[in-house]
């Protein structure tokens, strides 16, 4: 596995963490118990790590030759709950 795709693996990982601490404790943080920062602070770390998965599995993308189909699935992977963790085990059996 090249560099690239470990660093996005990386990537991917804390922005999976990221999404379920957002959907799963702030989000009901915010909601149930009327604490709004919870969310500011877990989805502007959140946003950052989205960006850079975007940025770095660009990068993967373009040196580990994906297709275009399998970029499309590791964009989708982001928008879904424990879908970078999918993701993530794909990558594991490829390389």
């Amino acid at each position: 596995m090249n560099k690239s795709v470990d660093i996005f693996r990386r990537v991917a990982f804390a922005e999976g963490i990221s999404y379920l601490v957002l959907l799963f404790i702030a989000m009901p943080l915010k909601y149930g118990l009327d604490m709004p920062l919870a969310v500011k602070y877990v989805g502007w770390a959140h946003g950052v790590l989205f960006v850079a998965y975007i940025v770095f599995g660009g990068l993967a993308a373009l040196k580990d030759k994906w297709s275009i189909q399998f970029s499309a699935v590791a964009f989708i992977a982001s928008l879904v709950p424990f879908g970078t963790f999918w993701l993530d085990k794909k990558l594991a059996e490829d390389s």
